[in-house]
């Protein structure tokens, strides 16, 4: 029977509707004889339209509004929008715009907010103390999205209003149809009527679901009640038979045509409405009913097919997300048993760091099967929540620990203090060596107390191997007084303490490079020897300061044309400079061309990529431009002074 392949073809694995459609005797509307009806099969009941059918909207259509690239709206000109279309567009249009825009919207807002969260940590704050700021965009935003919703709230309500409406017009169509049995008008009459009472029903829309199928019932049961009262002649029988037929063989090729269709949903849900025009169309001639509803139940099998194969596509994804967040997981729960081994700030920061990179891979996998989305997002969230915890506990006790430290090393400063006035030089130099030791052995000490105590701890230490300088350069000339000035520097630079804040520190070993230059020649058989260890000492304290690469080239430079003074004179530091200007001029000539391609590149498409890569090496020759003007000014400093 039609009806019961009907049944099975629309039904699908994604717990699609199930559906009961049959040949309707009801046709177009052209009566039957009862020789005729007798030699045509029972009609069967049919269903009504899906639940789900759509109510036309009134008003403007969203669809003559203008596409727009949402991504290359501000977030104000968003919002804008929003507030256009909500005020303008039916709800009912508006799912796909309201979605484009939040999602637009939020992708500024969170870059926006991981650039100020940013700046908060690089200014030495916690990362978990952070807080977005109060943005009053955002909260228009919201605003305008809860106008819509209640606005689709609003309009939900009135459909299903509209649905009993409907279901009582069509009850009244079919005790209408009831009445035109007992009618004694001519039959032309009561068969014009009849076909008037067909298309109201036709014309009246979708009613609620749970009333569908025995709405359907009785209505078939008053057409046949009335098919099998009127009599009208075959001839007519056999034009409706065959008006029917010539409808459903066009349903046929539609079917057959969104074979073709790229969206297979797209083309599954227009499938739908062919099968309700389908049992809307009356009976076709007997010997060709077969025939066509094979034709027609073909194009849905393959349909239904495709269907069913894109959504098991989807479960498949949905099964590789949740590996994926099952991996991460099980790496985040492994950094957490890894703490107990973490004694650092810096390890627990690397640590801070692994977790924030699995948390960005956590936003890029796309959701798990809905079963199992909110138990692993609960599991990596617990993961999360418990590191920063841990690390919450750990910086509190770190913090104890760095005043314990103060406290030792103010008496460091005590102890060097009583001693910087003393003449006993070979012992109180060891004393002093043996207080830089156990300066250096003791942890840090809170951030905004770190520099007073080291200038305290340094200016004392200084005094005293000042004093020591003075006394021995009086034995010498005055190469052996350089030389004395010079040595004091090494003994400095053995213990030198970096202070905790790197541009302080980098001050600092600047300051102490100014003054050796300052100092004159050194006996000539110890210039080697004290310029070499200097050189060295200094590199290597520049290289554990986390500076940029541009101070480090700089400071390195500097020490590197100090030695150039008395190895070669002005003829290597003007052939320095010849290699600089040389480089220079290079650069420029190349980031001309790099920047001419980036113009050539952007009007063409998929040129992104590329567009980047000319724009990393622009910045890059220009840093590397900066360094080099700023090497050639040292040298001519250099050359005027000779």
């Amino acid at each position: 029977m039609e009806t019961n392949d009907l049944n099975k073809l629309t039904a699908s694995a994604s717990d699609l509707r199930s559906e009961d459609c049959s040949e309707t005797t009801s046709g177009t509307g052209t009566l039957l004889s009862e020789e005729t009806i007798s030699n045509v099969s029972h009609p069967e009941m049919e269903e009504g339209p899906h639940p789900e059918d759509d109510f036309s909207s009134s008003g403007p259509n969203i669809a003559d509004l203008e596409k727009i690239d949402w991504d290359t709206l501000s977030k104000s000109e968003l919002v804008a929008r929003l507030k256009m279309v909500v005020q303008t567009y039916s709800p009912d249009q508006l799912k796909d715009e309201v979605e484009g825009i939040k999602s637009a919207f939020y992708k500024q807002y969170k870059q926006e907010v991981e650039e100020i969260k940013k700046r908060f940590v690089e200014s030495g704050e916690l990362e978990e103390n952070f807080s977005a700021p109060n943005d009053p965009l955002e909260h228009e935003l919201k605003e305008l999205i809860k106008v819509y919703r209640d606005k689709r709230s609003e309009l939900n309500e009135s459909i299903e209003e509209e649905k009993e409406r409907n279901l009582r017009d069509k009850q009244e169509v079919i005790e209408n149809i009831k009445a035109l049995v007992n009618r004694q008008e001519s039959l032309n009459d009561t068969f014009r009527e009849f076909r008037d009472l067909q298309q109201r029903w036709r014309d009246i829309g979708p009613v609620p679901q749970s009333h569908v199928r025995d709405l359907w019932a009785n209505y078939n049961y008053a057409i046949e009640s009335f098919y099998n009262y009127i009599n009208i002649n075959k001839e007519l029988r056999d034009l409706d038979l065959k008006k029917n037929l010539e409808l459903k063989l066009e349903l046929c090729e539609k079917a057959e045509n969104l074979l073709r269709e790229p969206n297979i949903v797209h083309a599954f849900n227009t499938l739908q409405k062919f099968h309700d025009e389908w049992r809307e169309t009356g009976p076709v001639p007997k010997e060709k009913k077969d025939e066509v509803w094979e034709r027609f139940k073909e194009a849905t099998s393959l349909i239904n097919k495709k269907h069913q194969e894109h959504f098991e596509s989807i479960k498949d994804q949905l099964k590789k997300n949740l590996d994926a967040k099952t991996e991460l997981c099980e790496k985040a729960e492994l950094i957490i048993e890894a703490l107990g081994k973490v004694t650092s700030p810096k390890e627990w920061e690397d640590k801070s760091k692994e977790l924030i990179e699995l948390q960005q891979m956590w936003k890029t996998i796309g959701f798990a099967p809905k079963k199992d989305n909110n138990r692993i997002y609960e599991r990596f969230r617990s993961a999360c929540d418990r590191f920063f915890e841990l690390k919450r506990d750990y910086f509190k006790d770190y913090k104890s620990e760095q005043h314990n430290n103060l406290q030792l090393k103010t008496e460091l400063c005590l102890q060097a203090e009583a001693l910087k006035n003393s003449t006993d030089w070979k012992k109180t130099t060891d004393e002093f060596v043996k207080i830089q030791k156990r300066w250096k052995e003791i942890g840090p000490v809170p951030r905004k107390l770190s520099d007073p105590i080291w200038k305290r701890f340094r200016s004392a230490c200084d005094e005293f191997f000042a004093h020591k300088s003075t006394h021995f350069s009086s034995k010498d000339g005055e190469e052996g007084q350089n030389l004395q000035q010079k040595l004091q520097i090494i003994e400095q630079l053995k213990a030198f303490e970096p202070s905790e804040n790197p541009e302080e520190t980098f001050k600092a070993l600047q300051e102490i490079q100014r003054r050796w230059s300052e100092i004159g020649h050194v006996p000539f058989k110890e210039k080697d020897r004290v310029n070499n260890e200097f050189r060295g000492m200094v590199n290597r304290l520049f290289d554990n300061l986390n500076l940029d690469e541009f101070h480090k080239n700089i400071s390195k430079f500097g020490n590197k044309i100090e030695g150039m003074k008395g190895n070669g004179g002005l003829d290597k530091v003007n052939q320095e400079r010849n290699k600089i200007i040389t480089k220079l001029r290079q650069l420029e000539a190349d980031i001309t061309v790099w920047e001419n391609n980036i113009g050539f590149f952007a009007k063409s498409k998929n040129s992104d990529a590329l567009v980047r890569d000319f724009n990393n090496k622009i910045e890059t020759g220009k840093r590397n431009i900066k360094l080099l003007n700023e090497k050639l000014d040292m040298l001519d400093e250099m050359l005027k002074a000779k």
